[in-house]
C-alpha cells in the first residue's frame, strides 16, 4: 500500500495540475559565523513559531551556529535527492514520518539518547528518523456555513454538496497532507483509484499551496471544511477563529513527525546532538505545553485514544472515543 498511495499522490496532483510553492533559502554565512566544527545546517518544514524557540535554546546550550532553511516537506526532500552524496543539510526537522520512510535512501540510522523513553508505536524499527511529535489528523468546518454533525468521516468529504469548498492542500508538497490524503484512503476502504477520483473531482481544481491556509479559508468561508492537523486546529480555535474541530468517526491517523540526519552530512556529530535535544525532557514539555502538540516522548493523552495496528507504514491508526464530536 506504501507505493500505491504514493502513486496516488501523483494522480491526484496530475488531475488538478497544481504547483507548490518555493522553499526558503539562507545565504551565505556571515563572516562572524563559527569554523565548520561549530556548526550545523538544518532543513524544517516546521512554522517558525515551532522551529525557532527550540533552535535557539539548543545554540545558546551548545554555542553550535544552526542555519536554518524552510519550505515545504516534499520540496526540501527532493532537495536532499539533488543534493545526492554532497548534502548541504545536516538534518531534516519536519515532515511527517511516511513522508521521511519514502526518502529513506537519503538519511542515516541514529539512535537517540533517551530512545527507551519513546512510546513504542513511534519509534522507527530501522532507527532511519527519530520522532519529535504526534499529529492527529483531524477535520474542520465553519460554524457559521456548516451545521454541527454535518461533517463527521471522511466519506462526507465525497458528497456533491461539498464540490468546490473543501481546503486541502496539494500533497505533492504538503507532508501533511500527503498523510491526510493517505489515511483518508486508508479509512474509505474500497477501490482506492475510484476514492481518489472521486476526492478529486470534488475538489472541483481548488487545491492549496500550503497546509497553513487551510484554517483562514475556513474561517473565512472560502471553504466550508478542510482536513489539518490537530494542533493547528487547537490554536486557531484558541484565537477566536469560527471554525470547529472533528475526530472522524471511521477514525484518523496519528504519525508522528520526525527528525532524521541526512546521510553524508557535514556536521554529523552536530546533528546527532540537535537530534537528542528534539526529545529532550525539556523540549517535550515545551510540545505538550505552548505548541500545543502531543508529545511523542512522555505519556500525555493516551488514554483518551484507542491504537491499533496500522499496516500502512507503520502508521498508528487512532479513534476518539468520542469520535465524530466537534470540539
Amino acid at each position: 500500500m506504501k507505493r500505491s498511495v504514493f502513486c496516488a499522490v501523483l494522480t491526484l496532483a496530475l488531475l488538478l495540475t497544481l504547483a507548490g510553492c518555493g522553499a526558503g533559502q539562507a545565504g551565505p554565512a556571515p563572516d562572524y559565523a563559527p569554523e565548520e566544527g561549530g556548526r550545523l545546517v538544518v532543513y524544517t518544514s516546521h512554522k517558525e513559531e515551532v522551529w525557532w524557540p527550540i533552535v535557539k535554546e539548543f545554540e545558546e546550550r551548545t554555542g553550535i551556529w544552526v542555519d536554518v532553511e524552510y519550505g515545504a516537506t516534499s520540496e526540501l526532500l527532493e532537495r536532499l535527492v539533488q543534493e545526492g552524496k554532497d548534502p548541504r543539510a545536516d538534518v531534516m526537522f519536519g515532515g511527517g514520518v511516511e513522508s521521511l520512510m519514502t526518502y529513506a535512501d537519503c538519511f542515516a540510522p541514529y539512535s537517540c539518547a533517551g530512545e527507551e523513553y519513546i512510546l513504542e508505536q513511534f519509534r522507527a524499527p530501522d532507527g532511519l528518523w527519530t520522532p519529535f511529535s504526534a499529529l492527529p489528523v483531524v477535520l474542520v468546518y465553519n460554524t457559521r456555513l456548516v451545521e454541527p454533525g454535518q461533517v463527521a468521516r471522511w466519506s462526507d468529504l465525497l458528497s456533491p454538496e461539498l464540490r468546490g469548498n473543501i481546503a486541502f492542500p496539494d500533497p505533492a508538497v504538503s507532508g501533511s497532507s500527503f498523510t491526510a490524503l493517505a489515511t483518508m484512503l486508508y479509512a474509505l476502504g474500497g477501490e482506492q483509484e475510484e476514492n481518489l477520483r472521486r476526492f478529486a473531482e470534488n475538489l472541483d481544481g481548488v487545491q492549496l499551496s500550503s497546509s497553513g491556509d487551510v484554517l483562514s479559508a475556513v474561517a473565512d468561508g472560502d471553504a466550508l471544511v478542510g482536513v489539518t492537523l490537530e494542533e493547528t486546529a487547537l490554536k486557531r480555535m484558541a484565537e477566536g477563529m469560527n471554525i470547529a474541530m472533528v475526530y472522524p468517526q471511521d477514525g484518523s491517523s496519528c504519525v508522528p513527525d520526525g527528525s532524521a540526519i541526512v546521510k553524508g552530512a557535514p556536521h554529523e556529530d552536530n546533528a546527532k546532538l540537535f537530534l537528542d535535544f528534539t526529545v529532550s525532557r525539556e523540549v517535550q514539555e515545551l510540545l505538550a505545553g505552548a505548541a500545543g502538540r502531543c508529545a511523542a516522548m512522555w505519556r500525555r493523552w493516551t488514554s483518551s485514544l484507542r491504537w491499533t495496528s496500522c499496516p500502512w507504514r507503520s502508521m498508528t491508526w487512532a479513534g476518539r472515543w468520542r469520535s465524530g464530536r466537534p470540539f
